[in-house]
C-alpha cells in the first residue's frame, strides 16, 4: 500500500520561500512518477509540478522559475522548493504518485493513483 506524508508547509511573506517535502512508502520508490499539486479554497486541484522516474520535470507556467520540484530516490523523498511566493499561491499543497508511464499527461489529477493529506502554505 503506497503512503505519501507530506511537510514543510507554512505561512511566510510575499517574496518570501519555503520547502515543502513528501516522504514515500510502500512500494518501490525509483518506478513512480510524482507530482505536486496545489488546491486553493472553492478552486479546481491544479498541477503545480511533476517529475518522472527518468527525472525529466514539468512545471505549471505559474510557476515557471519559482519552483523546482526534486527527488531523492535513496531516501523516498520528493520536494517542491518555493520561492518569491505571491498571495496567490496560497493552497493545500498535495503530493501524488503514480506508476510510472509514457506520454503521461504529468499534471492531469486524473493520472495519479496516490495521495498525501496535504499541507498548507499560506502567503500574505
Amino acid at each position: 500500500h503506497v503512503q505519501l506524508v507530506e511537510s514543510g508547509g507554512g505561512s511566510v511573506q510575499a517574496g518570501g520561500s519555503l520547502r515543502l517535502s513528501c516522504a514515500a512508502s510502500g512500494y518501490t520508490y525509483a518506478a513512480y512518477d510524482f507530482a505536486w499539486f496545489h488546491q486553493a479554497p472553492g478552486k479546481e486541484r491544479e498541477g503545480v509540478a511533476a517529475i518522472e522516474s527518468t527525472g525529466s520535470t514539468s512545471y505549471a507556467d505559474s510557476v515557471k522559475g519559482r519552483f523546482t520540484i526534486s527527488r531523492d530516490n535513496a531516501k523516498n523523498m520528493l520536494f517542491l522548493q518555493l520561492n518569491s511566493l505571491e498571495p496567490e499561491d496560497t493552497a493545500v499543497y498535495y503530493c501524488a504518485a503514480a506508476p510510472r508511464s509514457v506520454a503521461r499527461p504529468a499534471l492531469s489529477k486524473d493520472e495519479y493513483n496516490y495521495w498525501g493529506q496535504g499541507t498548507q502554505v499560506t502567503v500574505s
